[in-house]
């Protein structure tokens, strides 16, 4: 008998309901422990699959659009739908049934808290019981890695200061240097977990004229170019090696950004515990060191964001090659 979340969290509380959505401390369970996706049924379920636009998003989203026909889904594939406000407006308006999404963007951009917690635990639970009671929004499972914001120095610039920069001694430099750039994306700059972060940490504002906006993936190119003194990057992402950047030294100033799949309590309700195992099973690998790597084989070495997913899936065991 399928279960509905709300009738959970009545009878049991937000423990039952942080088992429910299967997010365990350690990013797994003992259902993603073993067998393929084809354990979990999704036989007559349609999903629309969408995802953010940058290769991180395109890689877990096609990786959800693999793992659900496995389970027998009827999949709609709808992932590099665009940024952040536009994915999540997709899944309200229910354009798409789920995509993945960070619990920091979650806390702070769709509903709009401050503080967050720096416990990853923590704040997805947080996240995963505001956004059900007032959007009706499952968050489910979370993932190992962490990908948060971040800035790189471009070697030209990083070389001169002989050490890596950290977000004090980069502000300072910025701020000593008129003509110094810091590139990035065009929602950066006005996120409440975004620039502002900065600015506050270290008591400097960044000069408009000194924000050159573009789009994600030229921010990494033109900052290796030394066209950029300093670009926004997401901190998994493998072009920082490849294109020998360095990260420039947070102490602990941007927030947290472990991933969970989002889906609209109707959809999830359909089908709760394929979806639990399903998401957790993709993301439980999922380290740091996992996640740039793949990463890397899309933004680096130029392969397709489905290729890379569906050789993940097959390397894990979760589908047949």
């Amino acid at each position: 008998m399928k279960k509905s979340i709300r009738n959970v969290m009545a009878l049991t509380g937000a423990a039952a309901l942080f088992a429910v959505a299967g997010c365990a401390a350690d990013g797994s369970s003992d259902q993603a422990s073993g067998g393929t996706l084809a354990d979990y049924d999704l036989s007559g379920v349609s999903v629309a699959v969408g995802s953010k636009d940058f290769d991180e998003q395109l890689i877990l989203g096609e990786m959800m659009v693999a793992a659900f026909e496995a389970a027998g889904a009827e999949v709609e594939n709808k992932v590099n739908l665009g940024g952040t406000s536009i994915a999540r407006a997709g899944l309200e308006s229910g354009e798409i049934d789920i995509y993945m999404e960070y619990n920091g963007t979650g806390w702070t951009v769709h509903l709009g808290q401050e503080d967050p917690s720096f416990d990853s635990e923590e704040l997805t639970t947080s996240v995963r019981e505001m956004d059900l009671e007032k959007n009706g929004i499952v968050w489910v499972g979370r993932s190992p890695f962490n990908n948060t914001y971040g800035f790189a120095s471009s070697p030209e610039v990083t070389e001169a200061n002989g050490e890596p920069f950290t977000l004090q001694t980069m502000m300072e430099y910025v701020q000593a240097n008129p003509d110094a750039t810091v590139c990035m994306e065009s929602e950066f700059p006005s996120r409440p977990d975004g620039l502002i972060l900065t600015e506050d940490a270290t008591g400097i504002k960044l000069a408009v004229d000194q924000q050159l906006i573009l789009d994600t993936g030229i921010i990494y190119t033109e900052t290796a170019a030394n066209n950029c003194d300093f670009g926004e990057v997401f901190t998994t992402d493998g072009r920082i090696p490849a294109l020998d950047l360095t990260l420039v030294t947070d102490p602990g100033v941007n927030i947290l950004y472990n991933v969970s799949g989002t889906i609209r309590e109707d959809k999830y309700n359909e089908a709760p515990d394929a979806f639990d195992g399903i998401i957790e099973a993709i993301l439980a690998p999922l380290d740091e060191v996992r996640m740039a790597g793949l990463n890397a084989l899309v933004s680096a070495e130029g392969q397709d964001p489905a290729d890379v997913a569906k050789a993940f899936l097959v390397e894990e065991g979760l589908i047949s090659g």
